[in-house]
């Protein structure tokens, strides 16, 4: 593997993508994305989340466990 491959980071990810880091259903994920509970961006036709807004949208779930 070259060091330029293993420097490559994803800037931002799919929903399907979103769905595999949460363990969740692609459905799940477009449902929240509806709802404004994961935030994302429309590119042309396609939805792209940002790593930090998934990163969010854990840490929202956190403190409304933590709350409850």
């Amino acid at each position: 593997m070259s060091t330029r491959s293993q420097l490559l980071a994803p800037k931002w990810y799919s929903p399907a993508e979103v769905a595999a880091l949460l363990g969740f259903g692609l459905s799940k994920v477009k449902m929240k994305i509806a709802t404004g509970e994961l935030r994302s961006v429309k590119d042309g036709k396609y939805r792209r989340i940002l790593p930090e807004w998934v990163d969010e949208y854990i840490r929202d779930q956190v403190e409304r466990q933590e709350v409850a």
